[in-house]
């Protein structure tokens, strides 16, 4: 488990960081990002950097209470 550096909401998180805080792997993170499936993302340069606030807000998002509430 890697050490999460700050609790600002507006933090640039790697995707490293991302991924361990969705619990899911770095792939999954690159293979949503061209079908616009995942959390927004920020391009810096070549680097892919995603702010806290949106990794909660799509988590938030994305929480079912009922399996008929879930996305397919």
């Amino acid at each position: 488990m890697k050490l999460i550096p700050t609790a600002d909401p507006d933090a640039l998180l790697t995707e490293d960081i991302a991924a361990e805080i969705l619990s899911i792997s770095i792939r999954t993170l690159q293979s949503w990002r061209p079908r616009q499936a995942g959390p927004p993302f920020v391009q810096v340069g070549r680097a892919v950097r995603y702010r806290r606030r949106d990794l909660i807000a799509w988590i938030d998002a994305n929480t079912c209470c009922r399996l008929s509430e879930c996305r397919p």
